[in-house]
């Protein structure tokens, strides 16, 4: 049975010409420059300090001109030493590129307080996944006396070579400053090598740790 209406057709509906040239005279959009740190936080200053412990003034004698040198010409942040409140002192200033600038260079004067090397504590300038996690031998396990000994004993190896097969498999770095551990890395691979140094802290021997942490990086390795 057929029907005798015709098939609908598709309306098209006509712009008038008025509405074309009106929506093609529209003014174009403004281009505003990037605000710079400085006008950020409505032209304030912004300070960061950095307590520096006793022993590691002499360090930081020593090595004050390049900490100084990649804080003040790349990052453009002001630095000085309080010799009285014996605190490194940043400050922003017209000319910083970016706000985030003072906290990175605030980490990195606080990894070289901490024991790290320059070369490695200046990687937190350079990359931002990077940070330094904390932590004490007691927060893990109590231990007192000899016992307390061994373990730190454990976690460095022979010549250190326990913690630097750690740090090379992992592509961190490690401080070990009394009962206190530092990690710098990203953090994926901190939480690794806290693993492996948990692990020697509970006892585990060498070469356990050793083995399990061959695993962990392959299966790292095939991820990536």
């Amino acid at each position: 049975m057929q029907s005798g209406e015709a098939p609908a057709s598709m309306e098209v509906e006509e712009i008038p010409n008025g509405l074309g040239t009106k929506s093609a005279s529209l003014p174009s959009k403004p281009k505003f420059e990037p605000l710079k740190a400085h006008e950020m936080s409505d032209g304030r200053v912004q300070f960061r300090k950095v307590s520096v412990p006793p022993h590691r003034h002499s360090p930081l004698k020593k090595a004050w001109m390049e900490i100084y040198t990649p804080i003040y010409e790349q990052m453009k942040i002001d630095i000085r030493m309080n010799l009285k409140a014996r605190k490194i002192e940043l400050k922003t200033r017209p000319d910083t590129p970016d706000i985030s600038n003072l906290q990175k260079c605030a980490d990195f004067a606080h990894a070289f307080m901490l024991g790290f090397d320059i070369i490695d504590a200046i990687a937190l300038l350079r990359l931002d996944e990077l940070y330094v996690e904390s932590f004490e031998i007691k927060d893990v396990k109590t231990l007192r006396g000899e016992h307390l000994s061994r373990a730190i004993g454990r976690l460095s190896g022979k010549g250190g070579k326990t913690k630097f097969a750690i740090e090379n498999a992992t592509k961190t770095r490690i401080v070990i400053a009394d009962t206190k551990i530092h990690i710098l890395g990203s953090f994926q691979n901190i939480k690794i090598a806290r693993d492996s140094l948990c692990s020697l802290i509970l006892g585990s021997p060498a070469g356990k740790v050793y083995s399990k942490l061959r695993q962990v990086t392959a299966r790292l390795a095939e991820r990536f």
